[in-house]
This record gives structure tokens, sequence and C-alpha cells, in this order.
């Protein structure tokens, strides 16, 4: 019973916990854009870029509104960013169309957004898997971030309790994009 609260705790704790770490720098990564085409994370080489797993069902979707407003603030200062919508854990909706449609209706999201894609597991976009080999860092929930630094190395990562406008969370890509310029 005391290793499933600690368990359980452990979960709850990193929905919150940013995490730091130094490694070597990610490969660049294509994802396919749910507009058509492919969004590549090599178009922010030497700039600072967050990747944030989504799903349109899930309590925290209304951190959409947030990450809009985050990218609206930090975009034309060079932070590039990338919302992925993910079904893992059943909680998106059926087509990349009605995701999309839901993004913009509800949420007016413009920021790069990629069709609903694995995050976790065999199946992960291989951005996960490098995550993973560099960090240790694997998506619990929806709505967890993922800094990309100038290096191209993760520069940290929040669970899905850190909203996006969270000031530990603004000051690590204030930091990253004052070392871009």
């Amino acid at each position: 019973m005391l290793t499933k609260a600690a368990a359980g705790l452990g979960f709850f704790i990193s929905l919150f916990s940013p995490t730091t770490v130094g490694a070597k720098e990610l490969s660049y990564h294509s994802f396919p854009s749910i507009d058509g085409g492919s969004v590549d994370t090599s178009q922010w080489q030497g700039k600072p870029y967050l990747v944030i797993n989504t799903a349109s069902r899930c309590g925290f979707t209304k951190q959409y509104a947030g990450m809009q407003e985050l990218y609206n603030k930090y975009r034309y200062q060079g932070l590039g960013m990338i919302a992925v919508p993910s079904n893992d854990f059943n909680q998106e909706l059926s087509s990349n169309a009605e995701v999309k449609n839901f993004c913009e209706l509800n949420f007016g999201i413009d920021m790069p957004m990629s069709e609903t894609i694995s995050v976790k597991g065999q199946n992960a976009h291989p951005f996960y898997k490098d995550v993973k080999n560099q960090s240790g860092f694997v998506p619990k929930w929806n709505f967890n971030k993922i800094l990309i630094g100038v290096d191209g190395k993760v520069a940290g990562t929040w669970g899905s309790l850190t909203k996006p406008l969270a000031l530990d969370l603004i000051r690590a890509i204030e930091q990253e994009l004052a070392v871009s310029h």
C-alpha cells in the first residue's frame, strides 16, 4: 500500500517539477504538420523551442490559451513552439481535422501543430525517443513541456500542472532567448 501511495506521490510531483539535464545535442526532427507538410526543428537551430504534447479532451486542455499567449509573446523574439496532439492517454479527438478545428475555434491556435502522434513507448515519435535517451524524460500525461535550448539540448521539462505562463518556465525561456541574441 505504501508503494502505491509513494508511486502516486511521485507521479503528482512529476506533474509540477521542472527537470534540467545536460547531455548531447538532439538531432533535428520533422513532425507531420496538421496543416499538411511538416514542421522541422532545424528551423530553430540556435534558438530555443518548446514542444508540448496535447489532447483536446483533457482536463488540462484550457492550457491551449496560455500556450497561444506564450507563443504570441515570444515568437518574434525567436522562440519556436510546437503543439503535439497525442492520443497516448486516450483523450484526443478521432481525426486531425477535428483537432485542428477544435483548437482554432476554441483557442485561436496559430502556432505550429503536428498531426496526432505517439509521445511514449515503442511507437513514440523519434523526437520523444531522443529526449528520453538524452534526459530520461517521458511524458506521463498530456501537456508536458520540453524546452530545447539554443545548444540543441534539453534545457528543462515540466509536467502537466505547470501552466504555459508559469514563472519558472518563462524564466527558462527568457534565459535561453538571452543566450540566442
